[in-house]
């Protein structure tokens, strides 16, 4: 394909302006390749990208609809927090909470879920000891895992690969652990799985800021954060710990997604805010973090990850799948602010 500087630079400044969350921080020239005489552009991203609502949004520009457009990711593997450490799993990124009981597992799944049906190589690591629920949300709790060549064999729902201490262990055998042994006892089920070639790792941690979750955050290769709360004052004044241990180990934080903001009713449409309004916003605006998302209470969706048996395909709204394109686009310019 024939590259032309100015035209480039025209193009992404039209593509910067679009109001999809790929772009928010900009296009790089150097994601662009077009061909003036046959009036075609492809697009590359180093992250993974929502293809089908950006041609959505591209073509509906009526400045960049004239043009043939191909868009395509070739996810690029980001520094962590373990840099003499091969990067086998690719980005490495945590779920966290201060907290239980805001819906981080929930958030977990369905970033991860994004992630792999945008095409990217996606793995999912349930490390919450305690209360292991990936099991359950991707349908497979009674599945007893197999070794082979000396490593676990992650479970696959869809294009994702999983993997959780509940298919090792009985519920009521890790409650009794004490903060060591399942610290080590997590650092195995990292090394030991079988993750294949990964662009993302999401890691679902336990709730907390205790030995544990310290631990975890030290020994994994991390490559960013995200901190899921609620809007009541006791979830927000957990997660302020939890941003603050994240800042204190220099690990990146993504941002804050406010999870269960409200429940809109089926029959009117009002929105009503059962756990106040606007906790997280604030919380990422203290910090000078992204507010990456408001997640309502959804029901449907919490039946659907309860549900044991999955006879579907688990449904992900928009903005979930929003939420997940921000999580990675962010990271990269994080990443690439600190370079």
């Amino acid at each position: 394909m024939k590259s032309f500087s100015a035209k480039n630079e025209q193009l992404a400044a039209l593509l910067s302006d679009l109001r999809h969350p790929a772009c928010e921080h900009g296009i790089s020239t150097d994601w662009l390749s077009i061909d003036s005489d046959a009036h075609t552009a492809k697009l590359t991203f180093p992250f993974a990208i929502e293809k089908t609502s950006l041609l959505d949004a591209i073509n509906n520009d009526p400045d960049l609809s004239g043009w043939t457009w191909a868009v395509d990711c070739q996810v690029k593997r980001l520094s962590n927090s373990k840099p003499d450490q091969p990067m086998k799993t690719g980005n490495v990124i945590v779920v966290s909470s201060g907290k239980g009981g805001v819906g981080k597992s929930s958030v977990s799944v369905s970033l991860a879920l994004a992630l792999s049906r945008m095409g990217a190589r996606v793995g999912l690591l349930d490390a919450d000891i305690y209360g292991p629920s990936i099991p359950t949300m991707l349908g497979q709790p009674e599945h007893k895992l197999e070794v082979k060549n000396d490593k676990l064999q992650p479970i696959q729902y869809e294009g994702l690969v999983a993997n959780s201490i509940g298919y090792l262990v009985d519920d009521n055998d890790a409650t009794i652990w004490r903060g060591p042994m399942a610290s080590r006892a997590l650092q195995q089920l990292f090394n030991d799985t079988d993750w294949g070639l990964l662009d993302y790792l999401i890691v679902d941690m336990p709730p907390g800021t205790g030995d544990i979750q310290l631990t975890m955050a030290q020994q994994l290769p991390v490559t960013g954060a995200v901190v899921v709360t609620t809007p009541q004052n006791v979830a927000l004044k957990d997660a302020e710990k939890g941003v603050s241990m994240f800042e204190r180990l220099e690990i990146p934080l993504i941002g804050v997604l406010e999870n269960m903001s409200y429940f809109e009713c089926g029959h009117c449409g009002t929105a009503s805010h059962l756990f106040g309004q606007g906790g997280g916003d604030q919380l990422a605006t203290r910090h000078a973090v992204a507010n990456l998302g408001q997640w309502p209470l959804t029901p449907e969706f919490g039946a659907q990850l309860d549900a044991s048996q999955k006879h579907t395909s688990l449904e992900l709204s928009e903005l979930q799948q929003h939420t997940a394109q921000r999580v990675v686009a962010e990271l990269y310019h994080l990443k690439q602010q600190s370079v």
